[in-house]
């Protein structure tokens, strides 16, 4: 025990520790005294011979141990004895429950209990163990298993902790001292029940003098007024909380809390400048902007949104001003049409105020402020302008050529006035029926107007600037043409009729109605009657139904096609407009032949049989077409089954000098020097040529090496042999080219225009070759070297007896 109070001295533990350990010292010697006692008054009863329940002699149901013990021998917690241990060893004690073995070991013999693991009451406040004690010999408890609990008391060991940290708090600005901002908690896991090992108290480390916080509660509050956002808008502070009672040797930990200042309108907006100078075009149409201003505001969000206005100015019906978007901009834009020449400029007097309006700040408004604004109209050249948006005008359609009948009018809306030239756009105008005069802008008819052809002229009149011609105005004009009775009405479609051999008098045989291109505003009125000439006409009559349609009448029966079979009635027909028109139509009326229903059945009139057949004209055309045909066929047929002959029967007739054409242009002015053309007609010049051949050389062998051919007379030749100049020209060339050791094998082919004579080939000319009919042989191909080999094994005569090849 000495060891432990030394330890715990040692350690700087607090008095308080000390005189807890003392009392547990004081309290074990206590129990132990009264143990003896009562063992000893056990054993006087025992001797005596009463007969008692035996008593437990456990010390205690209850031991306490102070946590985080960091000794190096295990920590004692007490001792368990009983009452009928007499020291000799022979009763073994057993421990048994949480942590026994592992956290608590027990000497079996003495009772002592230890603990070997560093125990944490933030871990396990305590443990439940079971002891019990039995005879070694007999090895059978000697008393029931009781229970005990061991405790485990608290240190201060933990600092409070602020669970949530870092903090955020947002506060309005200007706001109030005392001013509850956000309230913190901080937690320590020390036993609150037992000292002050729990018990909390808050500072502030950092944020003086703006925040303060409460020492028991931990609410931060404000401390200084007046705490301006647009000054400062973020503050960090430190509050501290320590355990102890904040007492000296208390445990202490931190958290930072994050003040945020949020906006309060106490800030009035205003304008830049007094005076804003903008300018518009006079073209600008209705709604254009012309500018945009704004009164600046040091607070943000909606209580920097503006409302403008314009409260006084010249421009207030011409501008109109509205809030952008973000409510912050304030747009000029055009409300009226502009014209430079009747103002050039205007003032507006602008008035930006917050829509949002705290009222704890209004001592410091107004919030509102106001400027002017002079916008400025730029002149600009404009198209010339018609004195009216669009004409409408009627003309009579019998108005004479040349007739004015409007006048269009145009100005130059600048203040230049230039003059102005009127001209019609064509495309409106295709008929070229009108005509503007150039200067005075007179419309004239130059065509005679028909309402019947075309009622309604849409033009368009242009007018020019002269000094700009670019600068063009447009007018449109409509021209209605007024109607005059100027046509005559005439029979509809209805100019051929019929009636039936056996009509009666007064049966309607037709109804005829008329049209008339006119156009009256009363409307159509047609008055019909025979013609005068036909006025006492025995075979019809006509009736006027006053309706626009009058009837067709037979005055008789007894019809006859063999005594008249086509009738013509000349019907009069006259308008009812002034001045009238009158016209005279002849109806074509055939008797024909019908059934007892009324229905025609033949009428010599072709017109009422051709629908049901073919007319004659019709026939013909068929006729002559299909004979057409049949005339084609036949010659197809007769070019197909000729034979083609040929033009020459003869062929010894067919002598043709055949001129074959050769693209070897040759070697140019050497191969020129080479074959010397009036050396081959004087073959004394031979001798002269005595350049070497540049040019391709030929490798064929002469045919006339073989047969005799005189000599050329030329230093150091040979003389080969034969009498013909030209066919020893020839062979001094082939052997100069055979001798040349600087010529290239190039195959070349050389065409010479004369063959020679007693060649053992004769001509080689295909010319008057079909007037021999023998046989050819070619026996001689043999003796021309093994070029020719081919040509011999194919055409001439096997010197061996072998069998033929096919």
């Amino acid at each position: 025990m000495g060891d432990r109070l030394h330890h715990y001295l040692g350690g700087g533990r607090p008095v308080y520790t000390l005189l807890l350990l003392l009392a547990l010292a004081l309290l074990t010697l206590l129990c132990e005294a009264q143990g003896r006692m009562d063992k000893a008054r056990s054993q006087e009863e025992n001797r005596a011979g009463l007969l008692r329940r035996v008593k437990r002699g456990w010390v205690w149901n209850q031991f306490f141990v102070l946590e985080e013990y960091t000794g190096l021998e295990p920590l004692y917690i007490g001792k368990l004895h009983s009452d009928m241990d007499l020291g000799d060893g022979s009763i073994k004690y057993i421990l048994s429950g949480d942590g026994a073995g592992t956290t608590f070991t027990i000497d079996d013999s003495t009772g002592d209990i230890h603990a070997i693991k560093r125990l944490d009451r933030e871990v396990k406040a305590q443990y439940l163990l079971k002891a019990q004690a039995w005879n070694r010999q007999t090895d059978r408890p000697l008393e029931p298993e009781s229970q005990f609990i061991v405790k485990i008391q608290d240190i201060n060991d933990n600092e409070p902790k602020f669970q949530d940290g870092p903090y955020q708090a947002t506060i309005p600005e200007m706001s109030t001292i005392g001013t509850e901002v956000i309230r913190l908690t901080a937690t320590d896991a020390d036993d609150p029940t037992y000292g002050n090992s729990a018990r909390v108290v808050y500072s502030i480390l950092q944020g003086q003098p703006y925040f303060s916080v409460e020492p028991k509660t931990g609410e931060v509050r404000v401390s200084l007024a007046g705490m301006d956002r647009e000054v400062r808008e973020i503050y960090s502070i430190i509050i501290q909380a320590k355990d102890m009672g904040g007492q000296l040797g208390g445990l202490a930990g931190t958290t930072v809390v994050n003040i945020t200042l949020s906006d309060v309108n106490d800030n009035p907006p205003m304008f830049d400048q007094k005076l804003y100078q903008m300018s518009v075009l006079e073209s600008a149409p209705v709604g254009s902007v012309v500018g945009r201003i704004r009164a600046k505001d040091r607070d943000i969000g909606i209580n920097a949104e503006m409302r403008y206005s314009i409260i006084d100015g010249d421009g207030r019906d011409t501008f109109d001003i509205s809030t952008d978007p973000t409510n912050l901009f304030g747009i000029i834009t055009i409300k009226k049409p502009l014209n430079f020449e009747s103002k050039a400029s205007y003032t507006l007097k602008i008035e930006g105020a917050n829509t949002h309006l705290d009222h704890r700040f209004l001592d410091k408004g107004p919030f509102s402020h106001v400027t002017i604004v002079h916008v400025s109209v730029e002149d600009i050249d404009e198209p010339p302008e018609f004195s009216s948006a669009a004409y409408y005008i009627e003309v009579s359609e019998e108005a004479e050529i040349g007739t004015v009948f409007t006048t269009v009018s145009a100005r130059d809306p600048d203040a230049s006035n230039n003059s102005i030239r009127y001209s019609i756009e064509m495309t409106t105008d295709l008929g070229k029926y009108f005509y503007i005069d150039i200067t005075s802008g007179a419309l004239m008819t130059v065509v005679a107007l028909d309402r019947e052809e075309l009622s309604w002229h849409n033009i368009t009149v242009l007018a020019m600037e002269m000094s700009n011609p670019s600068m063009i105005g447009s007018v449109s004009v409509a021209v209605k043409i007024l109607d005059v009775n100027d046509n005559p009405p005439s029979l509809t479609h209805y100019f051929e009729a019929f009636v039936c051999e056996s009509a009666k008098a007064g049966q309607l045989i037709q109804t005829v109605t008329a049209i008339d291109p006119d156009d009256p505003l009363a409307g159509q009125q047609f008055y019909y009657s025979l013609a005068p000439e036909a006025a006492n006409n025995p075979n019809f009559t006509l009736r006027d139904n006053q309706d626009n349609t009058a009837w067709i009448l037979t005055r008789r029966g007894g019809w006859s096609q063999q005594d008249q079979s086509v009738y013509y009635l000349p019907i009069f027909i006259s308008d009812g407009e002034l001045p009238v028109q009158t016209s005279t139509s002849t109806l074509t009326i055939r008797v024909c032949s019908c059934d007892v229903e009324g229905n025609v059945m033949s009428c010599n009139a072709e017109a009422y049989h051709l629908p049901a057949s073919l007319s004659r004209g019709a026939l013909i055309a068929i006729l002559a077409c299909i004979f057409v045909m049949l005339v084609m066929i036949l010659l197809m047929l007769s070019l197909r089954s000729h034979r083609k002959k040929p033009y020459l029967h003869d062929e010894e007739d067919n002598v043709h000098e055949n001129i074959v054409r050769y693209d070897d242009e040759g070697g140019g002015e050497e191969d020129t020097e080479a074959f010397d053309i009036a050396a081959m007609w004087n073959p004394h010049e031979a001798h002269l040529v005595g350049k070497q051949r540049q040019d391709m050389l030929p490798e064929i062998e002469s045919l006339s090496r073989y047969v005799p051919i005189a000599c050329v007379g030329w230093p150091g030749s040979v003389c080969v042999g034969g009498d013909s100049n030209v066919q020893g020209y020839v062979l001094s060339k082939l052997l100069e080219a055979d001798l040349d050791p600087c010529a290239p094998p190039y195959d070349s082919l050389q065409t010479y225009a004369y063959e020679g004579e007693g060649s053992v080939a004769e001509s080689l000319s295909s010319l008057q070759s079909g007037c021999s009919n023998t046989d050819h042989e070619y026996d001689y191909l043999n003796d021309w070297g093994p070029r020719f080999k081919k040509l011999a094994e194919m055409y001439g005569v096997l010197e061996t007896n072998n069998p033929p090849m096919w």
